[in-house]
């Protein structure tokens, strides 16, 4: 495959990976602001389609830059990649763990919701969980340092 196509997966992932990523943030931070536990679950339950095209965007970039690195000789070894792997490997772990904890607050959503669609102190506390809310900006974090590394390649 030659370098272009290369570079153009290598984005297309990096546009998928990041597009997808934003959008579950921005869809979670939007669901603690609603009064209406049904407003928030919709929103909550939005956030479920884009998690295949983060994980799609983070394979498809991971792979088409492996290849590029290896196409323009630059060793899978070298310091910024390193930090990468790192910083993908915290996605995924801390991924899982959000994902729990937003699975939970949208199940309770629901929940509410189906129940007179009354917000609940339990519901309040859990869209503003201080821990989802860490993780969610950590990972926020990362996917900007990824793309930092690759754009600057300390």
């Amino acid at each position: 495959m030659s370098r272009d196509w290369l570079l153009f997966l290598h984005l297309l992932g990096t546009l998928l990976f990041v597009g997808g990523s934003v959008g579950v943030t921005a869809l979670r931070l939007l669901a603690i602001g609603k009064e209406r536990p049904s407003e928030s679950a919709v929103l909550l339950r939005a956030t479920r389609p884009l998690i295949p095209v983060v994980l799609v965007g983070l394979l498809l970039t991971l792979g088409a830059g492996f290849s590029l690195a290896n196409e323009l000789g630059v060793p899978l070894g070298a310091r910024w990649l390193e930090w990468t792997y790192a910083l993908v490997a915290w996605l995924v772990v801390v991924g899982a763990v959000a994902g729990r904890l937003d699975r939970r607050t949208r199940v309770l959503a629901e929940r509410c919701s189906a129940d007179g669609d009354r917000k609940t102190d339990e519901l309040a506390r859990s869209l503003r969980d201080p821990l989802a809310l860490a993780l969610d900006a950590s990972m926020l974090v990362a996917t900007i340092a990824i793309v930092a590394l690759m754009v600057w390649k300390p």
